[in-house]
């Protein structure tokens, strides 16, 4: 399973130029959106390399879907992670764009705005009070009404934190930061009390930062990006503070996730993301570290951590509309989702599931004391990144935020020039 899902390629515009019949597939005059006829007939179904680790689980699903809807069949189709998103541009430029497709919110964006996601507020709105409001609204569109696909597994993480660190400090190893303030009082205090040598944060603040911040993103049109607004200004001219004092590692600039974990794994750093895998590293590799480990949410100042998603879309130009809604919310129901989620370290979308033990009941082990906090924080999470935000745009915020950081700009024309550029590229996306 990829840990990161790549946004739609920039030929896949081109799509968006074609009349639906060019881009819908199936025979002329596309699909119905009328989700409430005989559930019939032979759909698609195409996921995201999964077949390798998880195959006789989706095939136990299509069994179980045949079985209670008989006069259906779902074909498989698995595609490998490597060129998803040019696979998903061909497909709907060429009008075989299968009827039932795993995608994120970034790949159903530019979909949704050719006429090929179904909207599912429209067609099947009884569903939507079984999913976490956070997960349903990730798959919504700035600028278009509705929404796009069910919502499937979420993922998140906590943050770790070195309790020795903090103590050595004179913070309450106990009590880690839970909002910015919090975070910039305490690494400013950190820094300076181990003069210089241990930093808080090894990574440049993200969009994702930016959201958690409180800063408004984008318009509600989703027409320019406003990340630059006085919020926004603060955040960069708080992270420009750390790095002049030496708790914002000096190396975040080029940082990547293995050098920040390095760097947490050796003290240079108090706190890191992560993951129930880092804790068994650091039982072998730094015992020492181990012994004082913390576990916290993500740092956040709008009370919701961030939430990656996941999604399961209806083709709008399907012409087994029922058949593909009813196995589109089969796939991502809260049996299945918590069935998929005792396979996988993912967490199901579906309302009250993260309330089940599993979920909730710690048993002594790495494992669930990972997944109890991670499953605690997204009852309410929030998917921060815009769904229009593009590899492009994050390479030109980071690109910003680096001369900023450095001095070469004040952090208000870091973000001028950064949200110029992202504008830019939104209108190259058509």
């Amino acid at each position: 399973m990829p840990v990161s899902r790549r946004t739609l390629a920039v030929a896949f515009t081109a799509c968006l130029a074609l009349s639906l019949s060019a881009c819908g597939s199936g025979d002329d005059g596309g699909g119905s959106t009328d989700a409430s006829g005989k559930v019939e007939g032979d759909i698609t179904f195409q996921t995201w390399n999964l077949r390798a680790n998880f195959k006789p689980y989706f095939e136990g699903v299509i069994a179980d879907f045949e079985k209670k809807y008989p006069g259906t069949h779902v074909k498989w189709v698995d595609q490998p992670a490597e060129g998803y998103a040019d696979k998903i541009s061909a497909d709907a430029a060429g009008g075989t764009l299968p009827d039932v497709v795993n995608v994120s919110p970034d790949l159903v964006a530019p979909l949704a705005k050719a006429g090929l996601a179904l909207d599912l507020d429209k067609a099947a709105p009884q569903y939507k009070k079984e999913y976490l409001a956070g997960a349903w609204a990730s798959h919504e569109i700035p600028g278009m009404t509705g929404t796009y696909a069910f919502p499937w597994y979420l993922n998140t993480g906590p943050l770790f934190y070195n309790k020795s660190l903090f103590e050595e400090a004179g913070l309450d190893p106990d009590q880690p930061p839970k909002t910015y303030d919090e975070l910039f009082a305490d690494a400013l205090d950190l820094a300076d009390k181990s003069d210089g040598e241990v930093a808080t944060l090894a990574n440049v603040p993200t969009i994702e930062d930016f959201g958690r911040y409180g800063v408004e993103l984008m318009n509600k049109e989703g027409t320019v990006f406003s990340f630059n607004d006085a919020k926004g200004v603060e955040l960069l001219t708080k992270y420009k503070e750390l790095y002049d004092a030496k708790a914002l590692d000096p190396q975040a600039l080029t940082a990547t996730p293995e050098s920040s974990g390095k760097k947490f794994l050796t003290g240079a750093v108090a706190m890191n993301p992560g993951s129930a895998l880092d804790l068994g590293n650091f039982k072998k590799q730094a015992p020492n570290l181990y012994k004082n480990i913390g576990i916290t949410d993500q740092i956040t100042s709008t009370g919701h951590v961030n939430m990656y998603v996941m999604g399961v879309m209806v083709n709008a130009q399907t012409k087994k509309t029922p058949a593909a809604v009813a196995f589109a919310h089969f796939v991502t129901d809260a049996e299945h989702q918590m069935s998929f989620a005792k396979q996988v370290a993912i967490f199901p979308s579906t309302a009250g599931s993260l309330d089940e033990p599993y979920f909730t009941k710690e048993d002594g082990t790495d494992e669930t004391r990972v997944r109890v906090a991670a499953a605690k924080s997204l009852k309410n999470a929030v998917n921060y990144t815009p769904v229009l935000f593009s590899e492009q745009m994050k390479t030109a915020l980071r690109n910003e935020i680096a001369k900023a950081l450095q001095g070469k700009e004040s952090p208000r024309e870091a973000l001028d020039n950064a949200v110029e550029a992202c504008d830019r590229l939104l209108q190259q996306q058509g």
